[in-house]
């Protein structure tokens, strides 16, 4: 598996994947259909059945069934002790964990790659990966090139098993029933390669750095209220933004119903991935701009800096790091989605404005002169 994006190539895949995967909800999950796409996490859920995944994502988390074959490149991708895939997993990503049912084989690539004592394979297994541990039962062969490779002492594989590692451990009651053969040459053979957690993260922060950046430098004023907003109003921030997750891709599959509708359901779909995106990305600047303020600090460039890097960093932190990601998401959404409404409302009002708001305006300092207009039916 070779990916290669650049940066206008990465906008583009996002939007097109976005696109099918929120149209792909107008045919039902519970028919069994695919799910394809590109979004922050894709689950299929414990009692939900599709034919297959595949996926751009920052999670690929599968507790309940996929009938068929499981690929993607994501930050991590989860076969849950409840999960079972049909067919076979292929993917790269930072971590990758079975603990579920596989009835195909794995290819993989990743910085950590794990079996556990619950996890089943039915075929074959070539791995990739700068951590490997093996405690679940592999029915088939088992290729791998690893930094370290350990097998636990409940790991139970039916063929062979061909490494390469700078480090490999057996316990003493593990089974091997092909043997064990160690393989200079596996790494090579396998066709994968290791791409640690801080890949993922790496260019995560980076493609979110430049549309920032972008974002800032097109729609300072409007960057700057919104900001603002986010201070003033988190819990009103907070809730819109739930309500437009949630609400949007609703809204698209009911455009898309009719046969007239499905162009504009495609322009729909298209805007509201790029919408979430967005919205991912001023929530975090947001939050960077408030740390800043209390630190008596008024550097919108420092703030998007500060937001972007610190929710990478928490993001690595297991549950709580995505918890307070998701968190920013809805904050930066509701508060896009609510400077969108006041500044259509403002330029059928009075037309449009170049003046430049200040961060101590959007924070509606005193003294900094007047705070910027904002409507009052609900505000």
């Amino acid at each position: 598996m070779a990916i290669s994006f650049g940066t206008a190539g990465r906008r583009a895949a996002v939007v097109v994947l976005v696109a099918v995967l929120l149209l792909s909800t107008v045919s039902g999950v519970a028919a069994a259909q695919s799910v394809r796409g590109a979004s922050g996490t894709v689950v299929v859920d414990e009692g939900q059945t599709v034919s297959s995944v595949d996926a751009l994502a920052g999670s690929v988390v599968v507790r309940g069934t996929v009938t068929g074959d499981v690929s993607g490149v994501a930050g991590r991708i989860h076969i849950a002790e409840s999960g079972r895939v049909g067919g076979s997993i292929s993917g790269a990503a930072g971590d990758v964990r079975i603990a579920g049912e596989v009835g195909g084989d794995v290819a993989a690539a990743g910085g950590n790659v794990q079996v556990t004592e619950t996890g089943t394979i039915g075929g074959d297994v070539s791995l990739g990966a700068g951590y490997v541990r093996i405690n679940g039962r592999i029915d088939g062969d088992v290729r791998v090139g690893a930094e370290t490779i350990v097998l636990g002492p409940t790991a139970d594989v039916g063929g062979e098993f061909r490494y390469d590692a700078a480090e490999f451990r057996q316990d003493s009651a593990a089974t091997v029933a092909g043997g064990v053969i160690k393989d200079p040459n596996i790494r090579g053979d396998t066709g994968t390669v290791s791409l640690p957690p801080w890949v993922t993260t790496g260019y995560t922060l980076v493609a979110n750095l430049l549309l920032g950046a972008i974002l800032l430098a097109v729609f300072p004023a409007f960057s700057a209220r919104l900001a603002g907003r986010v201070s003033d109003q988190p819990a009103k921030s907070g809730g819109v933004g739930l309500l437009t997750l949630v609400g949007g891709p609703i809204l698209v599959a009911v455009v898309a119903i009719t046969i007239i509708g499905i162009p504009l359901a495609v322009l729909g779909a298209v805007a509201f991935g790029l919408g979430v995106w967005i919205g991912a990305v001023y929530g975090q600047y947001a939050v960077g701009a408030w740390v800043l303020r209390r630190v008596g600090r008024d550097d919108r460039w420092l703030a998007l800096v500060t937001g972007l890097v610190g929710f990478a960093i928490l993001d690595l932190i297991p549950v709580v790091g995505g918890v307070l990601v998701f968190g920013a998401l809805l904050l930066g959404l509701g508060a896009l989605a609510l400077e969108l409404r006041d500044a259509l409302r403002t330029r059928r009002r009075s037309g449009p404005s170049d003046r430049q708001t200040t961060f101590d305006e959007s924070f509606n300092d005193p003294g900094a002169g007047s705070p910027p207009e904002r409507t009052t039916d609900g505000q």
